[in-house]
């Protein structure tokens, strides 16, 4: 089965099954949600769309965006991602992880539900596509 792994350095600190997934975490100044839908595929992660509330400090919204349900949404061209790297400290508060695969309902839980809270001595995490038994 499919699935999530997250850890560093491929070190593998939790394995989630899923075969889609949303991030999505707040901005630490802006304050202004951003969330991204993931596909997984045995290569890696297809960026399918993303959501932000609204403009700030490196958050500008693109020329296609579309305001839906007030959020922008968008579809970036990206291509296959092998590995997602993500900056995780205390003070930029936690990322919300949402998983999905056929026949289970999404499940969203904070990321610490699956390898702790952030800490200042481990300030990034990775997440990348595995084989789970």
């Amino acid at each position: 089965m499919l699935g999530v792994c997250l850890g560093l350095a491929g070190s593998i600190w939790a394995q989630v099954p899923a075969e889609q997934i949303t991030l999505s975490w707040t901005h630490t100044i802006e304050k202004v949600r951003w969330a991204e839908d993931y596909r997984l595929l045995p290569e890696g992660f297809i960026l399918e769309q993303a959501r932000v509330k609204g403009s700030g400090a490196g958050m500008e919204i693109p020329a296609d965006a579309v305001l839906i349900d007030g959020s922008w949404q968008y579809k970036p061209k990206l291509p296959v991602l092998p590995m997602l790297k993500l900056g995780r400290t205390p003070e930029a508060g936690d990322y919300q992880l949402c998983v999905s695969s056929s026949g289970m309902s999404q499940q969203c839980h904070p990321m610490s539900y699956w390898v702790g809270e952030p800490t200042t001595a481990q300030p990034s995490i990775e997440l990348w596509g595995c084989d789970i038994k």
